[in-house]
């Protein structure tokens, strides 16, 4: 899990200090910690933390479609799917969606 997180905070531009993982972007805008570096990264556990990793994914063009414990990531440019996960429990299905399109993006980006 720890490594997977990571995955994603570096898709997400997050920077890991001595302090913690700093978020520079505030990309997770989560106003109720008062904070933006987190001794834990929660992408696996908190749609707070996992839906703005999927904006930006969208922000890239690709599509993700999320039907109850189902996730597609489709590219319209290759007309195809990147990943497409089934797998019990919605925000798990999500996830596992994430990590597989991330290291897609960082095997395919120019």
């Amino acid at each position: 899990m720890k490594e997977k997180n990571k995955l994603i905070a570096e898709f997400m531009d997050m920077q890991l200090t001595d302090i913690g993982w700093y978020d520079s972007e505030g990309v997770l805008s989560l106003g109720y910690t008062g904070d933006n570096t987190f001794d834990d990264l929660l992408f696996h556990t908190s749609w707070d933390w996992l839906m703005p990793v999927v904006g930006k994914i969208e922000s890239l063009g690709y599509d993700v479609i999320i039907n109850g414990e189902w996730c597609n990531i489709h590219s319209v440019e290759l007309e195809d799917d990147i990943c497409d996960i089934s797998i019990k429990g919605k925000i798990n299905a999500v996830y596992i969606a994430v990590v597989e399109f991330i290291k897609w993006f960082n095997e395919n980006k120019e």
